[in-house]
């Protein structure tokens, strides 16, 4: 399915080598000396350097160099391997982190793939609800209390009705927890972090409420940074416009010193 190949693009990352079949041009000459090219199809095994993911075409390009030996294609030589819908391969990693085996639990989630979200409600209660080709699976259930309407004055059933539809559209997905911290930043900003430095901090003192991560962060090209990340995941485990704010964000239960205030403040000292 196409979303198999969006996890893929997110599983598969610089320094991974990864093993499919594919098409090389090779060169062949003839007895009488000319020279012809022709594609073959073998199979390599390449050590991962870049990744691109062409949404319009569902097709994932992997560029790296070949790892192991083959007939057509020399040891430390280039390639691109072009990973599309129902083709077989094999990902190898150093280190399988929890970001990483938390999306592929969620790539064999039948949940997960859906063909459709649905609200089913009646005044009150509601079911959030995924329907695949075979299942429809119950994902959350809201009940709320509703008066019912008085003669002269609906107040109370109007407000009871508002807080039961806030209900249902904080557990349909994740828009709500981004929209929660946008509104925290306009109105609280002293509990709304975002950017790697201020995170940590806030993580430090145990501060951490709600944690954003933006995918992308995950794809990084640098090892080091990528287990950072992974690493604050971790510490919380809780958890467009997110990369525009660094690609990492959190509501905090309360307010903590800016870490560059703070960092400010221990350089004065010092002076």
């Amino acid at each position: 399915e196409s979303e198999d190949m969006w996890h893929t693009y997110n599983l598969v990352q610089s320094g991974d080598s990864l093993r499919a079949s594919t098409f090389r041009k090779v060169q062949t000459e003839s007895a009488t000396g000319s020279v012809g090219s022709s594609r073959v199809r073998t199979v390599l095994t390449i050590s991962v350097e870049a990744v691109d993911f062409d949404s319009q075409a569902c097709l994932l390009r992997v560029k790296g160099k070949n790892i192991q030996e083959n007939p057509y294609v020399k040891l430390g030589a280039y390639h691109t391997i072009e990973l599309e819908i129902n083709r077989k391969f094999t990902l190898a990693k150093k280190h399988w982190d929890s970001v990483v085996l938390e999306r592929i639990d969620q790539a064999c989630d039948p949940a997960s793939s859906a063909d459709l979200a649905a609200v089913v409600l009646q005044e009150g209660l509601a079911h959030v609800c995924l329907v695949t080709a075979s299942m429809t699976i119950v994902r959350a259930k809201v009940e709320t209390s509703i008066p019912r309407k008085r003669r002269g004055s609906c107040t109370q059933h109007d407000k009871a009705l508002e807080r039961f539809y806030d209900a249902v559209v904080q557990a349909a997905g994740e828009i709500k927890a981004l929209e929660d911290f946008l509104k925290c930043l306009q109105h609280e900003p002293d509990k709304a972090f975002y950017g790697v430095k201020h995170v940590e901090r806030a993580i430090e003192t145990e501060a951490v409420d709600v944690l954003l991560v933006s995918d992308t962060l995950f794809r990084n090209q640098e090892v080091a940074v990528r287990n950072r990340y992974v690493r604050i995941v971790d510490s919380v485990k809780e958890g467009g416009e997110l990369n525009q704010l660094g690609g990492i964000a959190a509501i905090l239960r309360f307010p903590v010193p800016d870490a560059d205030t703070s960092s400010s403040s221990n350089s004065d000292e010092d002076n």
